[in-house]
């Protein structure tokens, strides 16, 4: 299986105009990609400007983000001729490498505008090299730059950023030294949620070496999420045993619920849950689930005392 290496620049209208294309907040204006086999060695370049249909000015942000001017746009090839030249030269077999978690996002969000969606639906599975960077060689939780991964790893900067092609080449030569040099996170992958499991068959449960993510189906809202025993269950992801909860779930912002459960052979559990938006007004959840220490586990008992403290003095 071959690495698409994505990369896409984008551009915006004003408040105004993106209330009137809802559907379209962003605009893809340039395609640019590197292809990789599986042991890192370049298999062609992928580049394509396009030309505006919805946003015909550029965003003062964009301009001054990317080396691109809208006049040069207009050269460029309608939408759906590049992404269809572009998913031919992908091939069959690839999953998709991106700097963070925005690009396959908004390629299928661009594909639906254009009524050419091509993927399945329900979430893709992708490698963030933002991600994996961070599990490589740093402490696995921070994000930085490609600039910054670019410097750290000492490879040479032949090429300006912020365009689409070059910056597809650096993430390209990012992954090459993490294939080369810690294999090993090449595991982590990740899934771009925008489109959630249709149904409870296809929902995700991805086992790792220190957690599991589940990714649920799309509930009404969350009083009938929360009512759903897969979405609510803590178990323990080594000995496969449904654990009783010491603190049930809580939430201190309406985002994001935790919960605390303990396995008598592996100890403390903490559980996550990310609520997300669906595509048909309802919501999902991502849930992650990992055993973690005793000073671990009473931080979360201290954030649940002060949401709760809280909750009592809104009430008083």
């Amino acid at each position: 299986m071959n690495y698409i290496v994505l990369d896409l620049e984008w551009n915006q209208g004003k408040i105004e105009q993106q209330r009137e294309v809802a559907t379209l907040p962003f605009e893809i204006i340039e395609i640019g990609a590197v292809k990789l086999d599986p042991s890192g060695k370049d298999m062609g370049e992928f580049s394509q400007l396009i030309q505006p249909q919805v946003y015909k000015e550029m965003h003062r942000i964009t301009g001054e983000l990317i080396h691109l001017q809208m006049k040069e746009l207009k050269n460029g090839k309608a939408f759906f001729k590049v992404a269809e030249e572009f998913l031919r030269w992908c091939g069959e077999k690839y999953i998709f490498c991106t700097w963070g978690a925005a690009d396959l996002t908004e390629l299928q969000r661009n594909l639906e505008f254009y009524d050419m969606y091509v993927f399945e639906d329900g979430p893709i599975p992708f490698l963030d090299a933002q991600k994996l960077f961070s599990l490589a060689y740093e402490d696995g939780k921070s994000r930085k730059s490609l600039e910054y991964a670019v410097d750290f790893l000492q490879i040479e900067k032949k090429k300006p950023f912020h365009r689409a092609l070059e910056d597809a080449f650096y993430t390209g030569q990012v992954m090459k030294r993490i294939l080369a040099e810690h294999p090993e996170v090449m595991s982590k992958i990740s899934y771009d949620t925008y489109h959630p499991p249709v149904d409870r068959r296809s929902e995700i449960k991805v086992q790792f070496d220190t957690y599991m993510k589940y990714i649920s189906r799309e509930f009404a809202d969350k009083k009938e999420m929360f009512g759903d025993r897969e979405v609510i269950s803590s178990k323990c992801y080594l000995c496969r045993r449904n654990l009783r909860k010491k603190i049930k779930w809580f939430t201190p912002n309406g985002k994001h619920y935790y919960c605390l459960a303990y396995c008598h052979k592996h100890g403390y559990l903490k559980g996550k849950i990310r609520i997300r938006k669906g595509p048909g007004g309802g919501c999902f959840a991502v849930k992650t689930t990992k055993l973690i220490d005793e000073t671990e586990a009473q931080a979360l008992e201290a954030k649940k005392l002060h949401v709760v403290e809280l909750r009592k003095r809104r009430q008083s």
